[in-house]
């Protein structure tokens, strides 16, 4: 590797205590933000929306499970998709046991325009345990999600439900670990947009990404 300047034990301290105190400034305006997040208005839901589980039909209210707040997020699965996103599919392998969530008054599920019993085939594929459910109406165009993927957040009150978030892009960043993990390392995500020591190895975006079962040496 070219450009790793190699140091003696107290050098290495002296600069690491300079990156470290870099990092605490990025956690604490991740908090900033993340409180202004918490004050942001919320916008009421009129319309009611119809989903397809594996134990049929419910409504919006109905993917809460009785809870407060629910984080939906919109996976692309088609109808007889011959090839799932492999993005979507990384942020359903980085999802944390719900029971986390639940103790926090929070209900997690997916969505996805495919019809339920494709949905069900391919999350047990994947091992996956969160609620999935098909949506053929004007849920996800309605939610900023007519296409592609996006992550949407609803809070309950008795018989009222408001939109309080949405996010989409890299900004469902936030919902995995392999990508923190990966920041954590000298190579990186070896991606092309990186800025990286001369050397390092890289492939364009997203083109290393695949379902967890495809890999060579997963």
């Amino acid at each position: 590797m070219e450009n790793r300047k190699i140091v003696s034990r107290n050098e290495w301290l002296e600069a690491h205590a300079t990156l470290l105190s870099k990092e605490k400034e990025l956690t604490k305006a991740h908090d900033r933000l993340a409180a202004e997040r918490r004050r942001a208005p919320w916008m009421k839901v009129e319309k009611t929306y119809e989903f397809d589980g594996p134990d049929g039909k419910t409504d919006l209210p109905g993917l809460f499970g009785g809870r407060k707040q629910l984080i939906v997020y919109h996976h692309m699965l088609r109808p007889a998709d011959p090839a799932p996103c492999t993005g979507c599919a990384m942020v359903g392998d980085q999802i944390p046991h719900l029971a986390h969530l639940h103790t926090r008054d929070t209900a997690l599920v997916f969505v996805s325009r495919a019809p339920v019993d494709e949905i069900e085939a391919f999350r047990k594929r994947m091992g996956w345990q969160m609620p999935w459910f098909s949506t053929m109406d004007d849920f996800n165009a309605d939610f900023d999600v007519p296409r592609y993927f996006g992550l949407n957040v609803f809070y309950r009150d008795g018989g009222n439900i408001y939109r309080t978030y949405f996010t989409t892009g890299r900004g469902v960043e936030t919902l995995g670990t392999v990508w923190t993990l990966l920041d954590l390392t000298p190579l990186g995500r070896q991606e092309t947009w990186e800025e990286s020591p001369k050397g390092t190895p890289q492939t364009e975006p997203y083109q290393w990404w695949r379902l967890h079962d495809e890999y060579m040496d997963g």
